[in-house]
């Protein structure tokens, strides 16, 4: 039998220090829905793997790639993105995972 856990004491950030951190969070929100708008006005409403179009009931369902897997990599002229619908984005991921199991 494993004896009971004593508790942990944990220091808690400063008013400062905790709202510095929630702006971080702020911007780096702002900015992953503002890469996502700007590479659908660059590339268009359209999967760059298998082709489909999509409108506003389903645009939903289209995701933005980074190419070089690099989430912060995002270049003013979207040359790292590329619009993938779910399924497309799910085949790309599992790409290397898959490669990776077969090659051991």
């Amino acid at each position: 039998m494993t004896p009971p856990k004593r508790p942990v004491t944990v220091k808690l950030p400063s008013a400062a220090e905790a709202a510095a951190r929630i702006e971080a969070m702020r911007r780096q929100t702002e900015g992953s829905a503002n890469y996502r708008t700007k590479s659908l006005k660059i590339h268009g409403p359209i999967c760059a793997k298998c082709g489909r179009e999509f409108d506003q009931s389903n645009l939903h369902l289209l995701t933005v790639h980074h190419k070089d897997g690099n989430h912060n990599n995002n270049p003013a002229d979207g040359s790292n993105w590329e619009n993938l619908c779910a399924h497309c984005h799910e085949d790309e991921h599992s790409r290397d995972l898959l490669g990776d199991y077969l090659s051991k």
